[in-house]
């Protein structure tokens, strides 16, 4: 089968790899289409370097095909497996789903919501997910900060707490103040004019670059911050030291400081099925790319012009 290729870090080819065969809990998917976020540039550069040091593969990347995101059809199950049969649409997370096949176990599979693509399924699991996780304590009435709101989590963000009836304030560059206002977002702040203001029960913050205590003056004393990622630091530890900051931090504040670390399983898809399906969420997709230009598609994220989500397409 036709899959992108990574033996080493920083580089990566369309190539022909065998298919991959099932084991007990997983299918083998028909991979329709894969989903682009900012982790798949780290899996694929090995940067920042912590990323090799937690278990991706010190001197080379441990899975030799990148993608996470995807959503195809149910093609062949493996040992154990009641959840799907073959025919079945899905979407979740898996690896290697940069490939006409792929290898998901059950556990990281939902059935893809009715009424969209396959492209907009795989725009989903990853951002959706942690999105979700993030703003679990969000309730009606709150006033919630979406730092980061035209990119692949925060225009989840900004849904997600709308339909959890929140006040929310979307931060974002010029060029996707359209986006934001198009997902439901109250009040729109461009950043490269002027930085936001005000008081908020919960901000979500998308991979910014911001201090914690600007963060924090700007939470109510109760209030939580959720940090997901950070994309400013250098080449050991990325954005990741301000988030052991917080750790360290919050046993001595009133404020609920979080770095997310979000969970990728079946139940969390399901959940946004169901948002999707009722119409409160939208998957994003500003783009698409085949697989053969799957390289120019992490490019792309990467560039911070994406509005919303990216996918390769097979």
């Amino acid at each position: 089968m036709k899959a992108v290729v990574q033996r080493r870090y920083g580089t990566a080819v369309l190539g022909d790899v065998d298919v991959p065969v099932p084991g007990p809990g997983e299918v083998l998917l028909e991979v329709r289409a894969a989903g682009v976020d900012m982790g798949t540039w780290h899996l694929l550069t090995g940067k920042p370097y912590l990323v090799r040091v937690i278990g991706f593969g010190f001197r080379g990347p441990k899975v030799p095909v990148p993608g996470r995101d995807v959503s195809g059809v149910v093609t062949e199950i493996g040992p154990g497996v009641t959840e799907f049969a073959a025919g079945d649409e899905v979407f979740g997370t898996c690896q290697g789903s940069f490939a006409e096949y792929s290898v998901a176990p059950v556990s990281r599979l939902a059935r893809k919501p009715a009424g969209i693509s396959f492209a907009e399924a795989a725009a989903v699991p990853i951002s959706g997910g942690t999105a979700l996780q993030g703003l679990r304590e969000v309730q009606a009435g709150q006033r919630v900060l979406v730092l980061g709101a035209g990119g692949g989590v925060g225009s989840y963000g900004v849904q997600i707490a709308k339909a959890r009836q929140a006040h929310v304030t979307g931060v974002c560059s010029t060029r996707k103040m359209n986006l934001v206002r198009s997902l439901g977002a109250d009040e729109v702040v461009d950043y490269t004019a002027a930085d936001f203001t005000g008081t908020y029960d919960l901000i979500l913050d998308c991979g910014g670059n911001r201090s914690l205590s600007r963060l924090r003056k700007a939470l109510t004393p109760r209030g939580t911050l959720v940090l997901v990622g950070g994309e400013t630091g250098g080449s050991l530890t990325g954005g990741f030291e301000r988030a052991l900051r917080a750790v360290a931090l919050n046993p001595f504040v009133s404020q609920k400081l979080v770095p997310l670390m979000s969970a990728e399983c079946a139940d969390v898809f399901d959940e946004l099925r169901v948002l999707i399906e009722a119409g409160e969420v939208k998957p994003p997709v500003e783009r698409e790319f085949p697989l053969s230009e799957a390289l120019n598609a992490i490019d792309h994220v990467y560039s911070g012009r994406s509005l919303g989500k990216v996918v390769v397409t097979i």
